[in-house]
């Protein structure tokens, strides 16, 4: 999938279920893939996981926007 360089890659769950050692090597493999030029697109309910995004996290609640948040720290508002 990667061959290509698409310009966007959306995740869906990208580390559930998976030990914390595996999950750090999956968030560093979508970082670089970001800094290529690819767009990640994640959903997640991995509260570690939005705490180490580094551009913008969207949160939806119930099908609806409730939190679009440029670069900073995130954490969980709930």
């Amino acid at each position: 999938a990667f061959v290509n360089r698409p310009k966007l890659l959306i995740c869906d769950e990208p580390t559930g279920n998976l030990d914390p050692q595996t999950s750090v090597g999956i968030m560093k493999l979508l970082d670089r893939i970001n800094r290529t030029g690819t767009t990640v697109v994640m959903a997640t309910h991995d509260q570690n996981i939005v705490d180490q995004m580094r551009k913008r996290v969207i949160e939806l609640e119930k099908g609806r926007l409730v939190r679009d948040q440029a670069r900073g720290v995130y954490g969980y508002q709930h």
